[in-house]
């Protein structure tokens, strides 16, 4: 995201800090009173109470979508996403996302939630670490100013130190859950499903990918504070943003800044009939509700745009009739593709993070990332633009408690 101007202002920082504080494992786990409308724990919280915590991070509230299962918060700085048992908050630029943590732990205990049960903290590393304030001037001073808080975490760096690579935080519950279902309560299974999350973090966007994010036609007009979420739906249309998952499934919210800039946040219904058969959420009676997002700062010389995703995806091709043609959700490898096909990156760093239910889940989407990216055209589909294919340059395979994390990075060739 970006709303400043590309020849007078200074750079922006498009990286961003993404902050998840999970409360209970699962959103069946959270205490069902109190409870208004079926809406239980963080999604009982007041928007004036998220409000009041974004002032202390510094963004706003732009829009709001509530789902079935949890709210999304397009914000003038990324995203906030709520959840009965969990909050994801997202932030770029120099917004001081980590200062909020306090204030989040206040609110949870508001409504019964008075421990954490898990806290991951992680970005990619910053084109302009010497713009940041508050703990972000430095790696090392997250990482203390996280374990004022928890006394569980451990802090990794993941990739080169000289080029892009990725830091994370995380901490383990105390009393690791077992994976096989327990007792139900409220009518609601307490087996604990995948956690998911791919991350597609996009940096040096070509000209043409850039160029639709300048909006020239676009003025702040407080009287018609509609204009920028109407443009930011025209846009999705018109980049294919809109069609990365299937529009049946999609509630999309998009926001078009002045006089440049893109976010939108998507949430997405899936079940066993719109995955692909090997997709583990697939082989279980399960659906749910999950997200993505997208942010993009098209600026020259710091150009970036990040996408973001928990909706569990197979890591294998497409079975015939498969997800183009019967409007399932894409595989791993189709949804790389999509996003590349977008935004057209010289470089780009890709993460999945995923609960360990298989000892080969990380080199499976390694595959499925080298796939994607080198052994095919990443633009083939689109009409006229030059062919692009991108070499590897780092593959990184981590096990942390309970989790996989799979790490490459690639650029052009």
């Amino acid at each position: 995201m970006s709303s400043i101007s590309e020849s007078s202002a200074p750079p922006f920082e498009g990286p961003e800090k993404l902050l998840e504080i999970w409360f209970a494992p699962t959103a069946a786990h959270v205490p069902s009173e109190p409870s208004v409308d079926g809406r239980t724990g963080l999604r009982l919280v007041d928007r004036k109470a998220w409000e009041e915590m974004l002032d202390i991070v510094q963004c706003k509230v732009l829009s709001v979508v509530n789902g079935k299962e949890m709210d999304a918060y397009l914000l003038s700085e990324s995203s906030l996403f709520v959840s009965p048992h969990k909050l994801i908050l997202k932030t770029c630029g120099t917004t001081l996302n980590l200062l909020g943590l306090p204030r989040i732990l206040e609110i949870a205990a508001g409504v019964n939630l008075p421990t954490v049960h898990r806290c991951f903290y992680s970005r990619k590393s910053f084109m302009f670490p010497e713009r940041q304030s508050g703990p972000h001037r430095d790696w090392k001073e997250e990482v203390g100013f996280l374990d004022k808080y928890f006394d569980n975490g451990a802090a990794y760096t993941v990739g080169k130190m000289n080029g892009d690579h990725w830091l994370l935080y995380l901490t383990n519950p105390e009393d690791q859950l077992p994976s096989s279902p327990t007792p139900s309560q409220n009518g609601h299974s307490l087996s604990v499903h995948s956690d998911y999350t791919i991350e597609i973090l996009m940096s040096g966007l070509s000209p043409a990918a850039r160029n639709p994010f300048f909006n020239a036609e676009l003025s702040e007009d407080p009287e018609n504070p509609g204009l920028p979420l109407a443009h930011g739906q025209a846009v999705s249309q018109k980049l294919g943003i809109s069609d990365i998952f299937p529009s049946h499934l999609t509630t999309l919210d998009a926001y078009s800044f002045v006089p440049c800039g893109y976010s939108s946040n998507a949430l997405i219904k899936w079940g066993e009939e719109s995955l692909d058969s090997d997709c583990p959420a697939a082989k279980t009676p399960h659906s749910g509700e999950g997200y993505y997002t997208i942010h993009v700062t098209p600026e020259e010389g710091w150009s970036y745009a990040s996408f973001e995703c928990n909706v569990p995806l197979s890591v294998s091709e497409p079975t015939a009739g498969g997800a183009d043609d019967d409007g399932k959700i894409p595989t791993l490898k189709e949804l790389i593709k999509r996003v590349v096909n977008i935004f057209q990156p010289s470089r780009l760093s890709l993460t999945l993070f995923i609960s360990a239910e298989d000892t080969e889940s990380a080199e499976l989407a390694q595959r499925a990332f080298k796939s994607a990216l080198e052994q095919s055209p990443a633009n083939s589909d689109a009409e006229g633009a030059a062919v692009q294919k991108y070499k590897r340059t780092d593959k990184i395979n981590y096990e942390f408690g309970g989790y996989d994390l799979a790490f490459a990075s690639f650029e052009l060739k």
